[in-house]
């Protein structure tokens, strides 16, 4: 019961006042037009004026749809609860003239409002509708809606005064040349300033005439960095080939810099939250520092140094394609068909088993609130016991978990899981609330362990793209004394629950950004990284990532941190 009064506490410290006083306004209404209806009952004038009566609580809602949803017609959804007790009221409008069925309808009509008015209320989202201003004035507004409900404001020391100031001038030259695109990048780069994995920027808007400062590139060839500091060139086409870049050849330097100067000084920056993993990212990332030509320079077959000029195609096909092999998945994404593989299990060999989770969810939201609520998914740790049961029958002695590209969704289904493989208690999450600069944790959501499977051995493979549950999945994971968690890269290194949304200009660009606590057992945000972008989620153990193992992933298209897991918990790595 704690840990329930604890969520609610939470859910309610997040909650946007301002809507909740709407929603107020309409039951209140209902509420006097309960007690109207009971006086002019028996006075046919009087009920013709209740019935006319009923349509305010829609009209206070057309009101507040005119103020805040016109011109983000996207933020509807947070206020559907809100408004569905408005049309609610058109039931007793229609046995107005008849007791019994008025009596029934009423009831009904009471206790569906009152439902959907906790429910709104817990979760009345924190969006703000700043279509109508100016470039610089929207701008601005984010910025004090940020400065007020940026949960990690004072974690991450960010003062977003001085990054205003920083990128004002540009939005307001976006302003003065009407340019959507350089107030589109303006913002972006605003938002990537803060490194935090839950922050995205949404553009939508038509400007051919402005080339984004994220514009790709596609030279025929992309470049990844090895653990020894080289740089080479994969997913090579045949003009590169031409040229003599091939699959492996080492870059040297990148329009005359060299290669990881220029990945560190000309990449934009994407924000990416962990110092580690960008040096990472950037150098796939380095199509994004050149232009319609390249000067690339390379070690050819003799080991001399070559420098040639190429020029951009058409297309991302070979971005796409690195990104698809270095994230074990098809590009583009097909978000349904990425998310029915979701707990899915298999053998992978006589003894060793496969679960993958893509997304903590449970495709309920009945169960996945229960959980969250009281801290204990007994839904998710059911079906897992399941599936690791029929592993088990079918000689299940080792198990890989594969995390990579985790979505992320709720804690507790990650908690669930580690109550199996596990015969001890651990801290999971705490849900908090911000005041003042402060943090309260208000809900303890801990690992309880059963012991049913804390003999398996088990290795866990995460990535950069595992992130928010996901990376607290590989938090909790880690814990565990018989599991390691493995990548390439750390995870991303976030964990903090979204729920701001600030839509700018003309609806040209929608923010988002978290708003709720999680804290870990210190009292201290979970997971997200503070200013110096150290990971405070790194693997255990990092997967070698040389030359062979980039020809396995690059050229071969081989899944080679699956195979190399395989071979770790066995212990033949």
């Amino acid at each position: 019961m704690d840990n329930f009064i604890g969520a609610l506490r939470h859910l309610f410290a997040t909650a946007n006042v301002t809507h909740i006083i709407w929603c107020g306004a309409v039951l209140l209404t209902m509420l006097m037009l309960a007690v109207l209806h009971h006086r002019w009952k028996d006075n046919t004038k009087g009920l013709s004026k209740w019935r006319l009566l009923c349509l305010v609580p829609m009209l206070i809602c057309a009101v507040h749809a005119g103020i805040y949803v016109v011109g983000a017609p996207s933020f509807l959804g947070g206020f559907y609860a809100m408004y569905i007790i408005a049309l609610l009221m058109l039931i007793p409008m229609l046995f107005a003239k008849r007791r019994t069925g008025y009596r029934i309808a009423a009831v009904l009509t009471g206790i569906l409002s009152c439902l959907c008015g906790f429910y709104f209320c817990a979760s009345s989202p924190l969006i703000f509708n700043h279509t109508r201003e100016s470039y610089t004035e929207s701008f601005h507004s984010l910025v004090m809606d940020m400065d007020k409900h940026y949960v990690l404001k004072e974690w991450k020391d960010v003062d977003l005064a001085a990054l205003e100031e920083k990128y004002m001038p540009m939005v307001e030259e976006a302003e003065k040349e009407q340019s959507q695109g350089k107030f589109a990048d303006a913002v972006m780069m605003f938002c990537c300033e803060l490194h935090d994995g839950h922050i995205g920027v949404e553009a939508d808007f038509d400007d051919d005439d402005y080339t984004s400062v994220i514009t790709p590139h596609d030279y025929g060839f992309a470049t990844v960095k090895l653990d020894s500091g080289e740089v080479i060139a994969v997913c090579t086409d045949e003009t590169a080939n031409s040229l003599g870049i091939e699959d492996g050849t080492v870059i040297t330097r990148w329009n005359g810099k060299p290669v990881l100067q220029a990945a560190e000084e000309d990449v934009p920056n994407l924000g990416t939250p962990v110092k580690t993993n960008e040096e990472i990212v950037d150098v796939m990332n380095l199509d994004l520092a050149g232009g319609d030509t390249l000067d690339v320079s390379f070690l050819d077959k003799n080991g001399n140094e070559q420098t040639v000029t190429v020029s951009a195609k058409e297309g991302v096909d070979t971005k796409r394609e690195e990104m698809a092999a270095f994230r074990g998945i098809e590009m583009p994404i097909d978000e349904e068909k990425f998310l029915a593989e979701n707990f899915s299990t298999k053998m992978l060999d006589d003894n060793c088993g496969y679960l993958k989770v893509v997304a903590e969810t449970m495709g309920s939201t009945f169960r996945n609130l229960s959980g969250y609520l009281t801290g204990d998914q007994k839904y998710a740790r059911e079906m897992f016991r399941e599936k690791l049961n029929y592993l088990r029958s079918q000689g299940m002695e080792y198990l890989v978990i594969d995390l990579r590209n985790n979505e992320g969704g709720f804690d507790e289904i990650a908690t669930a899981l580690c109550d199996l493989l596990t015969d001890k208690d651990w801290y999971g999450q705490g849900l908090g609330i911000r005041k003042d600069g402060k943090y309260t944790c208000v809900s303890d959501h801990c690992i309880h362990g059963t012991g049913e499977f804390a003999d398996l051995k088990i290795v866990a493979l995460t990535n950069y793209e595992c992130c928010s549950a996901g990376d607290g999945f590989s938090l909790y994971l880690s814990k565990l004394p018989n599991v390691t968690v493995a990548g390439i890269t750390d995870p991303c290194g976030c964990n903090q629950e979204t729920g701001g949304i600030s839509t700018l200009s003309e609806g040209i660009v929608t923010v988002y950004y978290p708003t709720g606590l999680i804290l870990n057992e210190d009292g201290e945000p979970n997971i997200d990284v503070k200013s110096d972008r150290v990971s405070r989620n790194p693997v255990e153990v990092h997967i070698p990532f040389d030359r062979d193992a980039a020809m396995k992933i690059f050229r071969d298209k081989q899944d080679y941190e699956l195979e190399w897991a395989v071979k770790y918990v066995k212990g033949d790595a």
